[in-house]
Formats: C-alpha cells, structure tokens, sequence
C-alpha cells in the first residue's frame, strides 16, 4: 500500500484547474445556503453569473496568490490570499473536495497560504465565514485564528477571525 501524499503549489486562477476548483467551492456554499434558507439550490444561471464574475484576478502575485492542492496529483482543494491592506490579508475560497475530507488536506493547504502574507509583508491574516460553514469555523480555530468583530459587510459572513502571523 502506497502512502497518501498532499502537494500544494500555486497556480493562476483561471488555469483550467483552478476553474473547476472555483466552480465546485461556489456551487457548494451556494448550495448550502440556499437549501438552508430558500429549500432549493442554486439557480444556474446564477451560478453561471457570480462564477464569470469573480475571476479570481485579485489572486495573482504581488496583490495575491491562489494554490491548489493536489492528494496523490488528483486536484483536491483550494485557497486563496489576497492583500486588502500593506498590514492584512485575507484568506478565501479555502475548499476541499468532499472525498478528500479528513485526510489532512484542509491545515495543510491553510498552513501553506499563510506564508503568501509573509511574503507580502502582512503581519496578519483575517478571513470570514458562515454560521452553517461549521467544519470550517472549528478547523479555523484549530488553527490559532480568534473570531473577532465584523470587519466587513459581507451579507453572507456571519462569523470573522483573525491571525497573526509571526
């Protein structure tokens, strides 16, 4: 039996596999908030929309980064660091693919991210989420992120964090 083995490497956000890794991240947070609040799930013209949207352009180096992981070199998860301030970052579209789950992936594809705001010069990454987002509001503070006051309108985030990063 061969060991499970995660890589993560950036990769430009609108590189074939990091599309596909943003449309399976949106269709699932869209979904669950629908099913949640609305019974039903995401419109498809909707999800056609906020896709082409959000390209991801604030993900690219010196303003950002994207990486992708990969579990044994199958595409498994993503996340994103962009800099909103010369002080702070934030950390987005963190995602793993169901399957994937509970096999390490998701601390390591966060501990990695945070280096991109070191990089940058940024002393501390924010981030915000959702109440029902639960498996990532406990991995988060895991990680050594405390939930603060709001630091943005957002009319989805529910829940905001901080870390610093030393």
């Amino acid at each position: 039996m061969t060991a499970m083995t995660w890589t993560i490497t950036p990769e430009p956000p609108d590189s074939p596999t990091a599309t596909a890794l943003w449309r399976a991240y949106y269709t699932e947070v869209s979904d669950r908030y629908y099913l949640l609040h609305e019974g039903r799930r995401t419109a498809p013209d909707e999800l056609e929309r906020e896709i082409a949207a959000h390209t991801g352009d604030d993900l690219r180096l010196p303003k950002g980064q994207l990486l992708v992981a990969r579990h044994n070199d199958t595409p498994a998860g993503s996340a994103g660091v962009r800099l909103l301030a010369p002080e702070t970052a934030e950390l987005t579209r963190v995602f793993i693919h169901k399957p994937m789950r509970g096999k390490g992936g998701a601390p390591l594809l966060i501990q990695t991210a945070e280096h991109t705001p070191r990089t940058l010069g940024a002393p501390r990454i924010i981030l915000d989420t959702r109440h029902d987002l639960t498996e990532a509001r406990a991995l988060y503070t895991k990680l050594g992120y405390e939930e603060t006051p709001p630091h943005n309108n957002d009319p989805y985030a529910e829940h905001w964090f901080t870390k610093p990063l030393h």
